[in-house]
């Protein structure tokens, strides 16, 4: 495929060429075929612009600051992803910052890529451009960054078509880059050292992390086609700028020279330039920042082109007390140009406003309208059965609603063939209707999603367990889910409690019903949440823990094979261990701040930590670590231990792959592979004893995804180079029931999961791995009790049982029991009974054996804490059902034995 291009500096003009190159080196590896779907999710994260081309109907694009661009469907009402084929080496270019469609050659279509302008994009940006509606690109690059993912990413479009010589294209670039030209259909590309206006706005110019700083620079470029005949280059153009002073400029010489138009209003940024050209209006809309998550005051403009005359035509003047927003997302009906819309930049609350004009901005009407407060009237309605997690699990008290009409919507599109459809981008996802009319004649129109196909989440894990649902994900921005079905929405994201980013996730190897997950979200919005929290029937219903002090964010979780034990290493904060479902926390001693913690998937007792290229483990249940003889680790990366084999760990990172088979007392490199990002399991060949393992990695200087059958010894490649998907990996496994199938998280595409199209596989299982230790494993299990009585029990001990009520939710509780020793010698067992006085059940208990006949209950020691000297302590504790309230036992009575 012709992809990747170099840059030639003439010497008078700076100018980019275009020459083609391979996009990867030829790998000696062989592949398997595989076919590669989305996840359902629909959605799940920022569209700052949707663009219809205004010559062919249902011609439509989507482009997302971290997800790439895509095109509608309209036979399936869904969008195709256009740009999966970038790969790890230019991941910046999923940042698209603007798109344009070809008015003339509809086949032709641009983008301009690249996701940062500080540090965080190795890489500077480029312009893609395709004849055949994204089916295949070409890559002009640039001498300069370009921020699909900075502030100001929702202003625009910067790039653009010459309605009437299509083979001229402007861009508008950041950074004091100012205004660029092809005349070539974007092959090439110089810049216009006429246009005298770089920008100079930046929301933060002394940010030191170059983030806040960026310059948003030209800002979009708006032609009139009325000025130049069909085959000559457009003569007036008007070009926003992103200064507060100068933010509108005009050629009226195709470009040869500019001026700042006469009388512009100040004081507020041009996030829009529509033209009527049937009216001679040119319309700007305009915030005080360059958003998309900010704006507090603004006005919408409209320019009488013939006479020059400007007029403030603001629904709610910024002059107003009412106004505590700014305008974006301004759209014109071209079936009936004197029908216009415009956005709120930004009101998160109670919600965003869509204002509406059908006489040029004369007058306006609202999409709500206060009656008595709190409430409210519309004139729309909201049908999102087919997302339904977009009310984000909240219950909002009037005014408030959920799901939110939107936020962030920088980009208001209504469909240049159809009055009746209009399309808008929010934080969350793509939402529509088609019959916006209906709000003229009085009437309610229906808003519905129309995201399916786009995928935005950024992925930050994921687990597949062996029973119960298929895959359950830790996601950004919206938590993650539970996917009974891959191939439907799954109804509501994580809740009890809600993480706005969910960034660990784990289950019980040998209890797969038990999981736990650890994220974000902000405390001072909910400073009596944890940020961890328990599931014990496959990820469907949550239940908080308590957490040490200091936690602000998730860090990595780890649960005991058994579901027994939890170890936890919140981030910047100490390592904890928690005995039971985090009703308390203890410190994990020798464990680094910051460290990666996994379980080992056969012994309860053994947890691992990874930190600054070392490896710990502890083999007493998380509470004290000791790092391991083994050298030459990454400083930092990604572990997992295999299930069903105990001690048996693949560690990714950079500079290779890495495998133990002691628990981590040594480790060998996988030969061949230079790099990896992250690995995973799932079910083993058919014939085979080993589990599949896929990786992440960088193979004969190919990076892409990779499985194995005979553990490490030789790889397939399973993707190809129109499947990388930028900067996958964050997230990986393999899927232990079905042979083959691989998920994968990516940041900004959502997850992925494949499975074989190839002919059946058979594998030999006397295939001796290559990447044997050479170290014999000197780690005795420790599943064996760890006390052993060193008294001789003898009769006439007592006991005493204290109960201490947990975490209560609706229906169920937790609670924990303290055992005593009370006398003078020891006992070597325990049994604690009592009487409910409700309906309360135990649905599962660890470190004791239960029974329960009706509201009796008797609980006895585990093998392992029966024994206890003078004074000597033991613990059990349970998760249990119950009414609408849960009462705790009023006598507990412990006998000894």
């Amino acid at each position: 495929m012709r992809r990747r291009l170099f840059v030639m500096l003439a010497t008078a003009v700076v100018l980019l060429v275009a020459a083609v190159v391979r996009m990867s080196p030829v790998s000696a590896v062989a592949s398997d075929p595989y076919a590669y779907k989305n996840v359902r999710i629909d959605g799940g994260g920022f569209v700052p612009g949707i663009i219809f081309n205004p010559s062919e109907r249902n011609l439509i694009y989507a482009r997302t600051d971290i997800g790439g661009a895509y095109r509608w469907n309209q036979s399936t009402r869904s969008w195709t992803p256009l740009l999966d084929w970038v790969g790890w080496d230019k991941w910046g270019y999923n940042g698209v910052i603007s798109l344009a469609t070809d008015p003339v050659d509809t086949d032709r279509v641009y983008a301009a890529v690249g996701m940062y302008t500080n540090s965080w994009d190795p890489n500077n940006g480029a312009i893609l451009r395709s004849a055949d509606r994204g089916g295949s690109w070409q890559v002009t690059p640039l001498p300069f960054k370009l921020g699909g993912n900075m502030p100001g990413r929702g202003m625009g479009e910067a790039l653009s078509v010459d309605p009437n010589d299509n083979s001229v294209l402007y861009f508008g670039a950041p950074n004091g880059n100012g205004l660029w030209r092809s005349t070539d259909h974007g092959a090439t590309w110089s810049e216009v050292t006429s246009f005298p206006n770089p920008g100079n706005y930046a929301q933060d110019p002394n940010d030191p992390n170059g983030y806040l700083s960026h310059e948003p620079g030209v800002l979009w470029v708006t032609y009139d086609p009325r000025s130049s005949a069909e085959g000559s280059a457009t003569r007036t153009i008007y070009v926003g700028v992103a200064d507060k002073d100068n933010s509108v400029y005009r050629t009226t010489d195709a470009g040869a020279t500019w001026q700042r138009v006469a009388g512009q209003p100040t004081g507020y940024l041009p996030h829009k330039g529509v033209l009527d050209t049937e009216n001679g209006y040119l319309y700007i809309a305009t915030s005080d920042t360059g958003g998309p998550y900010d704006g507090a005051k603004g006005d919408v403009w409209r320019y009488t082109t013939e006479t020059g005359a400007w007029t403030r035509i603001s629904p709610v003047p910024s002059s107003s007390e009412d106004d505590y927003f700014g305008y974006s997302g301004l759209t014109i009906d071209r079936q009936n140009p004197s029908t216009i819309m415009v956005a709120t930049q930004i009101s998160w609350w109670p919600d965003v406003i869509f204002f509406r004009s059908t006489d040029s901005g004369a007058t306006w009407t609202r999409v709500w309208d206060w009656t008595s407060y709190p409430n409210r009237s519309f004139r729309y309605t909201m049908d999102i059965s087919e997302n339904p997690w977009l009310t984000f699990g909240g219950n909002p008290q009037p005014p408030e609603t959920a799901p939110k009409l939107g936020w962030m919507t920088e980009s208001l599109e209504i469909d240049p063939f159809d009055s009746d459809r209009m399309m808008y981008g929010t934080g969350a996802t793509i939402y529509g209707t088609e019959n916006l009319t209906r709000w003229d004649a009085g009437g309610q129109f229906t808003i519905k999603p129309m995201a399916r196909g786009l995928e935005e989440t950024a992925v930050l894990d994921l687990i597949s367990p062996p029973s119960g649902a298929p895959l359950i994900s830790g996601l950004g921005d919206i938590a993650g889910f539970r996917h009974t079905d891959l191939d439907a929405v799954p109804p509501m994201m994580f809740t009890s409690p809600t993480f706005t980013s969910t960034t660990s996730l784990d289950y019980a190897e040998r209890n797969p019903s038990v999981m736990v997950r650890a994220g974000n979200f902000t405390d001072a919005d909910r400073p009596n949440d944890s940020h961890v929290a328990f599931s014990t029937d496959g990820g469907a219903n949550w239940f908080q823990g308590t957490e040490p002090g200091g936690v602000n964010e998730g860090g990595t979780v780890a649960a005991a094979a058994d579901g027994s034990r939890f170890v936890w290493a919140p981030k910047g904060v100490a390592p904890v261990y928690s005995a039971g479902y985090g009703n308390s926390w203890q410190s994990a001693s020798g464990l680094p701040t910051d460290a990666v913690v996994e379980s080992d998937r056969v012994d309860p007792m053994t947890f691992y930590g990874l930190s600054g290229g070392r490896l710990y483990r502890s083999t007493d249940g998380g509470a004290t670590f000791a790092a391991t003889a083994a050298t030459g680790l990454p400083a930092g990366g990604k572990f997992k231990a295999v299930p069903g084999r105990q001690g048996d760990l693949w560690l990714a990172g950079d500079g290779g792959l890495w495998r133990s088979t002691n628990g981590g007392a040594s480790f060998s490199k996988a030969p061949g592979i230079t790099k990896s990002v992250n690995v995973g399991f799932g079910k083993a060949a058919p014939g085979g004893t080993y589990m599949a393992v896929f990786a992440v990695a960088t193979l004969d200087g190919v990076t892409g995804l990779y499985r194995s059958d005979d553990a490490g010894a030789s790889w397939l490649r399973i993707n190809d180079d129109e499947h990388q998907w930028g900067n996958m990996g964050e997230a990986l496994t393999g899927d232990p029931r079905v042979y083959g199938r691989v998920y994968l998280g990516t940041n900004g595409r959502g997850i992925i999961y494949g499975d074989r199209t190839g002919p059946p596989v058979t594998v030999t299982p006397t295939v001796t791995p290559t990447v044997t230790p050479t170290v014999t494993p000197t780690v005795t299990p420790t599943v064996t009790p760890t006390v052993t009585p060193t008294v001789t029990p003898t009769a006439g001990g007592g006991c005493t049982a204290t109960y201490k009520a947990g975490n209560q939710w609706p229906g169920g509780f937790q609670a924990e029991v303290t055992v005593k020793n009370t006398s003078a010698s020891a006992i070597n067992g325990w049994t604690v009974t009592w009487t409910w006085a409700g309906d309360e059940k135990i649905t599962q208990l660890w470190n004791g054996t239960v029974t329960q006949t009706g509201a009796g209950v008797s609980v006895g020691n585990a093998g392992y804490n029966g024994n206890l000297s003078p004074n000597g302590t033991a613990s059990f504790g349970f998760n249990g059902s119950s009414g609408p309230t849960h009462t705790p036992p009023a006598t507990l009575t412990c006998t000894p034995s």
